[in-house]
């Protein structure tokens, strides 16, 4: 990666070996392995949600504004925002520190948020087995605020629900309105 980085700086016009940039190709491959360390293989996605507790809890779970922080896979520029995630518990929960490690771990992957929010809903659904399932990302891309068209404060938001969040209107509005709700 140092040298990949280093080949770039000279395809930018920059001398990688000025002051202010000799160690920078360094700085840049450790930022890129702690950016993306769900690439490293020593964590599986579905072990995030192995520790499961038997529970008779059948109302709605809501994790909301969960921040993230993740690197767009078509020009690696940042993309941050939030996620909301709820689910309706079959025979078991989770702690509450599992499902923020969840967007975590995808959104330490080059991503979509299109993608992102679809795995974040479908690992929960497969191993959990919940009677419903619902994401929503709220994100703002770089790649559109600061390149390309150029627009600050444009938002993207995505959604992904699954069993009753997605064939019962009053469960799916009930999320809605938590998480827009004034807090």
């Amino acid at each position: 990666m140092e040298d990949g980085f280093r080949m770039i700086l000279e395809g930018m016009g920059e001398d990688p070996n000025r002051e202010g940039l000799i160690d920078t190709p360094k700085r840049v491959a450790k930022m890129y392995a702690e950016l993306m360390t769900s690439l490293s293989g020593e964590t599986r996605a579905e072990d995030i949600l192995k520790t499961r507790f038997h529970e008779k809890y059948d109302e709605m779970i809501i994790v909301p504004d969960i921040q993230f922080a993740s690197m767009c896979e078509h020009h690696f520029l940042p993309f941050t925002g939030k996620a909301h995630v709820a689910y309706i518990p079959g025979d078991c929960v989770v702690g509450l520190s599992k499902i923020p490690r969840v967007v975590e771990y995808y959104a330490r992957l080059p991503q979509i948020q299109e993608r992102m929010t679809r795995q974040i809903a479908e690992l929960i659904q497969k191993v959990l087995q919940p009677k419903g399932v619902a994401v929503v990302l709220e994100a703002s891309h770089m790649c559109m605020t600061m390149r390309g068209v150029k627009k600050p404060g444009a938002m993207m938001v995505t959604t992904q629900l699954l069993g009753r969040f997605k064939t019962d209107e009053k469960t799916r509005a009930e999320f809605m309105s938590r998480i827009y709700a004034p807090r």
